[in-house]
């Protein structure tokens, strides 16, 4: 799959549409603030796709997380082995 960064947000579109996870940069902070998939791409893993663009993302970059989108706070805890180099906050609030 391939994830697009587009400064605000990561995207992964498909033939069915457009799934998008919104961040902000806020200092050394990478904050996750909503994912969308359209319903019609469930079922395929994308939402994580577009999360692990994020971890990647913040790797890099030397951020932290801050996952105010319940779907990657979610997924940030269920997978927490392969996030345990990464300092993550969750603070869901949609």
């Amino acid at each position: 799959m391939n994830v697009r960064d587009t400064g605000t947000k990561f995207e992964l579109g498909e033939a069915d549409g457009v799934a998008r996870l919104r961040y902000r940069l806020d200092g050394d902070r990478l904050v996750l603030e909503h994912t969308t998939v359209p319903e019609q791409l469930g079922g395929r893993g994308i939402g994580s796709a577009l999360v692990m663009a994020a971890v990647e993302r913040a790797r890099a970059e030397g951020l932290s997380l801050v996952a105010e989108c319940k779907f990657a706070s979610s997924w940030l805890r269920r997978h927490a082995g392969e996030v345990a180099d990464l300092d993550v906050e969750h603070n869901p609030i949609n």
